[in-house]
């Protein structure tokens, strides 16, 4: 496994759920943990956001029950707040618990890195997939 040179232990590459080179998941807003558009993970990265996730009016009504408010703005952050649409590296303890609840949002398999794969079993992945054919 390749890292980065003073990335603080940042993975370089990574493979998605599929097995495959992980894709972008989203650029506007910029998302993942590492603020690089991709679900990319790494040892500092203890909540796991590897799930490239498409975000829906009731996971995010969802998510802020829960106490993690995506939805509202907060400029001091550069956070714009998520709307519907919008694509999200999301931890995958937390869609774990939204599939629990019946509350999973989509995803984009080939953008989901397969570290998600410690919370999350790929068939239920793939029953939210939007880029299976």
């Amino acid at each position: 496994m390749a890292y980065e040179a003073g990335g603080g232990g940042r993975k370089r590459t990574g493979r998605n759920v599929l097995g495959g080179p992980l894709a972008p998941c989203n650029d506007a807003p910029l998302t993942g943990f590492y603020r690089d558009g991709c679900c990319n993970t790494g040892p500092e990265d203890a909540g796991s956001h590897t799930v490239c996730a498409v975000m829906s009016a009731e996971f995010l009504a969802f998510s802020k029950a829960r106490g993690n408010d995506l939805s509202t703005p907060m400029p001091e952050y550069e956070f714009r707040g998520l709307k519907p649409g919008d694509r999200w590296c999301l931890c995958a303890p937390r869609w774990q618990e939204a599939y629990a609840a019946g509350m999973a949002p989509k995803v984009v398999l080939t953008a989901t890195h397969e570290g998600a794969l410690e919370h999350a079993t790929l068939a239920d992945l793939k029953r939210f997939a939007i880029d299976l054919n």
